[in-house]
């Protein structure tokens, strides 16, 4: 399954812009290869730059890093109720909250990247273990209809769209 066969019945206009801009990649292929490059990325950058801000107020790369492993753990708790059909709504999440309580900048580059792989490696498990009928499954998130399969894109979508503030903003 490619992103390109999501209908765009199966998520918000919100995530189409993490959908969008997606490779044609199946989902695994997608969270496998993620996976890898996210690794090798961050490894790569000096520990001044992983704790440099660009402007005030604004993220760090171990900030960023640790809000995406929150976002995925959120997102696969998202696609594990839709797929074992839970119709609860589920609530949205506000990131800017996240972020000041998570002490990123406090921890290693490696332990970060360690919880990034654990965490990775939890969601591909649960995706492959799916069947083709729950990929399928529509339940409500953040008050807008989303498919399981869509929340696997949206995981890979929003780290590539991370990947390109850093590399915009931070290198």
């Amino acid at each position: 399954m490619q992103p390109s066969e999501l209908s765009k019945l199966e998520y918000s206009s919100f995530n189409a812009t993490y959908i969008d801009a997606l490779e044609n990649l199946s989902l695994i292929e997608g969270l496998e290869n993620g996976l890898c490059q996210m690794v090798s990325f961050i490894s790569a950058i000096s520990i001044e730059k992983l704790e440099y801000r660009y402007a005030d107020n604004k993220w760090t790369i171990k900030d960023i890093l640790l809000h995406l492993i929150d976002a995925e753990r959120i997102f696969a708790y998202r696609a594990l109720r839709i797929g074992r059909g839970d119709k609860t709504a589920l609530a949205g999440f506000e990131e800017n909250d996240y972020v000041p309580n998570a002490g990123a900048n406090y921890r290693t580059s490696e332990s970060l990247l360690e919880e990034f792989k654990f965490v990775r490696n939890a969601t591909l498990y649960l995706f492959k273990n799916f069947s083709d009928e729950q990929l399928l499954y529509l339940g409500t998130a953040s008050n807008h209809t989303i498919s399981v399969r869509a929340i696997g894109f949206v995981i890979s979508g929003h780290q590539n769209h991370h990947l390109r503030i850093i590399q915009e903003r931070y290198l």
